[in-house]
């Protein structure tokens, strides 16, 4: 397999970084895609070693739906800057039936609506499907959340429209805010009481659909399963182009963004970068070669979500 345990085998990917709510705690694993083999994971414990080279050009990592991977057919290339690791093609085709583009309306699935802070006064609402057991707050690096709600798609779409308009809660916020929290990061009673405030003015709206039922507060904080505590202020952020050389051990996980603690200093990795290239294993005590940003500047308009 193509990763960082074994060298690298031909038709190997990474494909971006998955959180799991499967177990006793979360867990992020980097994904390993191949066109005939199917899909593996890769853990990301505190303390791993981390230590790869690039291949020779990033690729679309294609789609994945209701559990299942196509390959994008012509195996386009991608800007190695994108945060988006699909060609235009393949992200037209993902879009097209999406509860995230608002391009599917036939979900028979209950969806969770929630509240998610990010930062002192950012808060988001957002809607998720209830069976993936807040696994897509951790994805969005949410550092506490509560649910809000729980219902029929529409009902939930609804909700999160009410909130909106009513309380000019936003849908989406851009990454940097998120980040830039992370270190220091509020008390986790604090984002609670700011979570509380809002989640107790939503319940009194008139306008939230009646299939919606309502939940009692109950604040989640991630600090553990981000591991907060090792995150260090300001870490260098990674550039990738080709045959560049990143070595280290996995000091933290939060969302897609991994910290890498090297001999010269805390690095960030986005794994939203780092999908869609082939990497060959390095030396644990390699050099690290990539470019290293002294301070986030994005190289394109910032993701939103």
């Amino acid at each position: 397999m193509a990763d960082t345990e074994g060298g690298s085998r031909a038709g190997w990917r990474c494909a971006g970084l998955r959180w799991s709510t499967a177990g006793a705690a979360p867990e992020p694993a980097l994904v390993w895609r191949h066109p005939a083999h199917g899909e593996r994971l890769s853990p990301l414990p505190p303390g791993r070693p981390l230590a790869f080279t690039t291949g020779d050009g990033r690729r679309c990592v294609g789609v994945r739906r209701g559990g299942r991977h196509t390959p994008c057919p012509e195996a386009a290339a991608v800007p190695e800057t994108a945060v988006s690791a699909q060609c235009p093609q393949c992200a037209r085709l993902d879009r097209s039936r999406s509860v995230a583009a608002d391009t599917i309306a036939d979900d028979p699935r209950p969806y969770d609506v929630y509240l998610a802070w990010f930062a002192p006064g950012l808060i988001k609402v957002g809607i998720t499907a209830a069976e993936r057991n807040g696994a897509r707050l951790l994805e969005q690096a949410a550092l506490s959340y509560a649910l809000l709600g729980r219902g029929p798609l529409m009902a939930a779409r609804r909700a999160e429209a009410v909130l909106g308009a009513a309380l000019a809660v936003p849908d989406r916020f851009p990454y940097a805010a998120k980040r830039a929290a992370r270190h220091p990061a509020a008390p986790p009673a604090d984002r609670a009481a700011e979570l509380a405030e809002l989640h107790e003015r939503a319940l009194g709206l008139a306008g939230l659909p009646e299939s919606l039922a309502v939940r009692d507060f109950a604040p989640v904080h991630h600090d553990a399963a981000f591991h907060l505590d090792r995150v260090r202020p300001s870490p260098g952020t990674v550039g990738l182009a080709p045959g560049r050389t990143v070595a280290g051990r996995v000091a933290a996980v939060a969302g897609p963004d991994v910290y890498v603690d090297t001999p010269g200093g805390q690095l960030l990795l986005d794994a939203r970068h780092l999908a869609g290239w082939a990497l060959t294993a390095a030396a644990p005590d390699a050099t690290t070669t990539a470019s290293i940003r002294a301070a986030w500047r994005p190289a394109e308009p910032d993701a939103l979500f």
